[in-house]
C-alpha cells in the first residue's frame, strides 16, 4: 500500500460525468509532484482537469469522454513517463507484476481502463487509478474517481483483467492499463514532431521512404547536393511536422521575474540550441539555406518566419488560446501588439521574452513566451538596450531533423567518399549528451510514425505513441 498514501492525498471526484480520465490523470500527476509548467490559481502550480486539453478539446471530452490512446497522449504532454499496454499487448501475469511493483512504491502509479459492466456496476467504460494490492487474496484497490457513484473498492485482479480485456466500441481497440511515473528529464527539450496535422503521413513517408531512393541519383556528388535532394521535394506542410518548443505564461503570473524551474528549463533549451549550432552539419545547412534564399530556389520552411517579431503574433495567439483551455483553433484570437523584450535580473544571463496583448471578443490577455536563446545583439522594444536573440530557427530545426534520420537513410549515396562524409556529419556517437538525447528522442518519434504509416494507423494511435 506504499503508493496508496500519495494517491489518497490527491483523491478527487471527477467534475463532469465524462471526466473520469482527466480526474484520474490529474490525481496521479499531482501524486507524482510533476510540475504542470504553469499556475493553476494564485501562485499554485497544480494539475486540474481543465488543464488537460493538449490532445483533445475539453468540450469534446465533456460530451464523449476520452479514449485510452488520447489519455496516454495527455500524460505525455503533461510531462510524465508513460508505459501503456492494451490487454492484447500484455498478460494477466505481467499486469499483476506491474500492480505489485507500483503498489510497493510511490514513484509509479497504475491507471486502469475497464468496463464497469464486468463488476455489475452501472455505466460503461471508465478510468480510475489502482491504489493498492492484496497479495493474499489477489485483489486490487480501485480508487474510483466517480465518488458520487462508488467509494473505493477491492476487486479480484482476474476480474479487473477481464473488465480491461474488453473492446472499446468507440475506437475498436481493447482497453488496458498504463504505468505513470516521473521521467528522468523531460524528453524533447527543444524540438518535437507533431502528427496533429494530417500531412504527417506524407511527410513521414517522404523522409523515411522517398529520401533514401532519391539519394541514389548519380548527380549526388557533394553535401550541398545531398541537402538539395532532401529539401527540394519536402511536402508543402512540412513546417507542421517538426516544431521548436516554447513556454508560455500569463504576464501577470511572472512580471520580470522567472522561477528557478523556468530558468532551468530555458538554460537546458539554450544549451541544446547552442550544441546544434556547433555541429558540422549545421554549417552546411546554413550555407545551403543562404544560397537558396539568394537565388530562385524555394527554401524549406519558406512559409515560416525566423524573425521573432514576425512570429510573435502567431505564438502569442497560440499561447493565449492554450491558457484559455481552447486548444482547437486560434481564429477567435487577435494579437493587437507584440514586443520582444530582454530580462536580466540578479546577474543572470539575459532572457528573451516575446510579450503580446491578445484580444478575444471583449476580453484581452497579456501573454509572455519564454524563448531559449544565447547572446547576439537585438534591439528591444520599450528600451534602448540590446538583448539576446539567437533563438531557434529553420536552420537548426532542419539540422536536428537530419541528425535524427536513421543512419540507413544515407546508404544509397553512390560516391563512397561522400557517403563516409555524411556518416561523419550525422553521427550521434560524438554529440554532447544533451543534444544526443534530443536527437535520439526525435529518431524514436520518426520510427514510431514510420510504423504507424506502414500499418495505416490513424492519429488516434499515432499521437499518444509520440
Amino acid at each position: 500500500m506504499e503508493g496508496f498514501y500519495k494517491l489518497i492525498s490527491y483523491f478527487q471526484t471527477q467534475s463532469e460525468p465524462a471526466y473520469c480520465g482527466l480526474a484520474t490523470l490529474s490525481m496521479v500527476l499531482n501524486a507524482l509532484a510533476i510540475d504542470p509548467g504553469r499556475k493553476w490559481k494564485g501562485p499554485w502550480r497544480w494539475f486540474d482537469e481543465t488543464m488537460l486539453d493538449c490532445c483533445e478539446p475539453l468540450e469534446k471530452v465533456k460530451a464523449d469522454g476520452i479514449s485510452f490512446g488520447k489519455l496516454v497522449c495527455l500524460a505525455h504532454c503533461a510531462g510524465a513517463k508513460v508505459d501503456a499496454f492494451r490487454t492484447n499487448q500484455s498478460t494477466i501475469e505481467e499486469f499483476r507484476k506491474y500492480v505489485m511493483a507500483c503498489s510497493t512504491s510511490d514513484d509509479c502509479h497504475v491507471i486502469s481502463s475497464y468496463h464497469r459492466g464486468t463488476f455489475k456496476q452501472t455505466g460503461t467504460g471508465h478510468f480510475s487509478p489502482i491504489g493498492g494490492y492484496h497479495a493474499g487474496r489477489d485483489m486490487a484497490l480501485i480508487l474510483d474517481v466517480a465518488r458520487f457513484k462508488y467509494p473505493p473498492h477491492w476487486v479480484p485482479l482476474p476480474l479487473l483483467w477481464e473488465a480491461m480485456d474488453n473492446i472499446d466500441e468507440t475506437t475498436g481497440h481493447r482497453r488496458g492499463f498504463m504505468l505513470i511515473s516521473r521521467p528522468q528529464r523531460a524528453p524533447a527539450l527543444l524540438y518535437t514532431l507533431s502528427c496533429k496535422h494530417e500531412s504527417w503521413v506524407s511527410t513521414a513517408k517522404y523522409l523515411m521512404d522517398d529520401v533514401p531512393v532519391l539519394l541514389r541519383s548519380d548527380d549526388v556528388k557533394d553535401v550541398d547536393k545531398v541537402l538539395n535532394v532532401v529539401f527540394t521535394s519536402l511536402p508543402s506542410k512540412f513546417g507542421e511536422f517538426i516544431k521548436w518548443v516554447a513556454e508560455v505564461r500569463r504576464q501577470e503570473d511572472g512580471g520580470q521575474n522567472l522561477s528557478q524551474e523556468e530558468k532551468g528549463r530555458l538554460a537546458f533549451k539554450a544549451e541544446v540550441l547552442n550544441q546544434v549550432q556547433e555541429v558540422g552539419l549545421f554549417k552546411h545547412v546554413t550555407k545551403y539555406l543562404s544560397s537558396a534564399n539568394s537565388c530562385c530556389t524555394k527554401p524549406p520552411f519558406s512559409g515560416h518566419k525566423d524573425n521573432l517579431p514576425d512570429i510573435a503574433a502567431s505564438v502569442c495567439c497560440q499561447g493565449a488560446e492554450f491558457l484559455a483551455g481552447k486548444y482547437v483553433s486560434s481564429n477567435g484570437f487577435c494579437c493587437r501588439e507584440t514586443c520582444v523584450k530582454c530580462f536580466k535580473t540578479n546577474g543572470d544571463k539575459p532572457i528573451t521574452v516575446v510579450s503580446g496583448t491578445v484580444v478575444n471578443g471583449n476580453s484581452e490577455q497579456g501573454v509572455d513566451v519564454l524563448v531559449p536563446s544565447f547572446p547576439t545583439k537585438v534591439g528591444c522594444c520599450g528600451s534602448g538596450s540590446n538583448c539576446t536573440g539567437m533563438h531557434p530557427a529553420g536552420d537548426d530545426v532542419l539540422t536536428a531533423l537530419l541528425l535524427a534520420l536513421p543512419i540507413d537513410t544515407w546508404t544509397g549515396i553512390k560516391d563512397e567518399k561522400l557517403l563516409q562524409e555524411m556518416y561523419r556529419l550525422v553521427s550521434t556517437e560524438n554529440l554532447p549528451t544533451l543534444l544526443q538525447e534530443e536527437v535520439l528522442h526525435l529518431r524514436g518519434q520518426l520510427l514510431v510514425l514510420k510504423r504507424c504509416q506502414d500499418n495505416k494507423v490513424d492519429d488516434e494511435l499515432a499521437a499518444p505513441l509520440l
